[in-house]
Order: C-alpha cells, then sequence, then structure tokens
C-alpha cells in the first residue's frame, strides 16, 4: 500500500509535531541511545510526517537494507511476519486525531513510525526481528505456538527495556510512543523489572489496555538476536506439552 503523503492535513503535520516534541522532550534520559541516535539516522524531524519513500526507505536501505511499508492498519499475523522475514516493516499510515493524543487503543502510524523505526537503523536489532519472524513462519498455523510468538514481540520489540552503562533504557516501542508509560515504565514502583528469560516471558501473559506489570530487561540487542535458538528450542517444547 503506499503511504498516500499528499493526502495528510496540515492539522495532520500539526498533530505529529505536538506528539514528536512532547516525547522528544521526555526521552533523552529514558530511551536507549541507538534509539535516540536512530531518530537522526532515519531523518525525523518535528516540521513534518516522514515521508516513507521519498525520505525514509532511502535511508534505512542504505543503514541496514530495510523499508517500511505503509498499511491501512493491523495486518493478518502471517503477512506481518511475511513482510518482515522480507526486511520490510509494516507501518500504518492513519494518524490519531487531537483528541486521541494521550491513548489509542490501536497502533497508528505515530506508534509504528516514532516508536518503531528508529531502531530499524540498528543492524542487530533488524536481524532479531528478521529472523524472530522467519522462524514465526514455520510455526504460523499453530494457535499454541501463535500465542508465544505474540508474547516474545509484546515484552521485546514493544515493552522491552535495555541495560546501558549500568542504567535502565527503554527500547520497546510501545513505551517510547507513550507519554505516560516512558516514565512508568523506569520510575513506577508498581511493575517488576526482570532479567530476559524466554520461558518466563513465553509464560507471561499479554495485557494489551493497561501499563505492564512486568517489564524484561536485555544487555544488548546482540542478546536479543542469539536468544532465537533458544525461543525456538522452547516453542518446540511447549508445543509437545500441548499436544
Amino acid at each position: 500500500m503506499n503511504q498516500a503523503y499528499k493526502s495528510y492535513t496540515a492539522d495532520d503535520h500539526e498533530v505529529w509535531r505536538l506528539l514528536f516534541e512532547r516525547q522528544l522532550e521526555k526521552l533523552p534520559g529514558l530511551a536507549s541511545k541507538d534509539y535516540l541516535e536512530g531518530i537522526e539516522k532515519a531523518g525525523f524531524t518535528a516540521d513534518h510526517i516522514p515521508d516513507f519513500e521519498k525520505e525514509l526507505n532511502p535511508r534505512l536501505q542504505a543503514l541496514t537494507g530495510w523499508s517500511v511499508i505503509g498499511v491501512p492498519g493491523l495486518v493478518p499475523i502471517k503477512e506481518f511476519f511475511e513482510l518482515m522475514a522480507a526486511r520490510q516493516f509494516p507501518a500504518s499510515t492513519w494518524l490519531r486525531r487531537r483528541d486521541q493524543l494521550e491513548y489509542l487503543e490501536e497502533p497508528d502510524m505515530f506508534h509504528d513510525t516514532f516508536g518503531h523505526v528508529p531502531l530499524l537503523t540498528n543492524k542487530a536489532f533488524c536481524d532479531f526481528l528478521a529472523e524472530f519472524s522467519k522462524i514465526s513462519l514455520k510455526y504460523i498455523e499453530d494457535e499454541a505456538a501463535v500465542s508465544m510468538m505474540q508474547r516474545l514481540y509484546w515484552y521485546t520489540v514493544e515493552f522491552g527495556l535495555v541495560r546501558e552503562d549500568n542504567q535502565l533504557k527503554i527500547y520497546g516501542g510501545g513505551i517510547l510512543s507513550s507519554s505516560g508509560e516512558s516514565e512508568y515504565s523506569l520510575h513506577s514502583d508498581v511493575p517488576a523489572r526482570v532479567p530476559y528469560n524466554m520461558e518466563e516471558i513465553i509464560a507471561t501473559e499479554v495485557k494489551i489496555d493497561e501499563y505492564q506489570k512486568k517489564y524484561f530487561i536485555i544487555d544488548s540487542y546482540e542478546q536479543l538476536f542469539h536468544s532465537l535458538p533458544e525461543f525456538e528450542k522452547v516453542l518446540e517444547q511447549q508445543l509437545l506439552v500441548c499436544q
């Protein structure tokens, strides 16, 4: 699907600016350095919505071989993993309204691009996404396997924390695009923050309508990639139990 960039209104660009500036004011002390550097590498600015075809994709292609492809909203899970296995990140093309600045039930273009795209400039993270998607496609017809895939994706790509220089930082796009959860994830006394553990991740249910009660901490993006053989091993073990 084409982004249909010319269809964005002046108000759409203003909503992008409001969201962008608010998050960029918060995130320098909270977000992973690779994410913050990725904002600049991706060419994001406050004054306009990023143009996937003309601005964003040439930069990503040069850095990691990835590109962003516009989609109307959530895509079927098989199609989602097929795109990512081909190093194409599906991003919604619609943007929230002014009265939706604080909360959305469904990911919009700001979540997908501001939240996720900056880390598509990081090779190790990109390799994790592509390989994870290839593994997931092998088990895509098994409902129990799909649930485990969703949990790993949720607690890493969407709501993951990383340890940098002995400090916790955010790399999950679901946190980075949320004004409230970006503070809560690191500073609240409510959630548990635990080391990255594949078996525990796969056993932890996903909560989509509230802030997380548990965050998993990686030590590096390379750790994500190198954990994938363990993911497939644990997945197969769990599937045997389910039979």
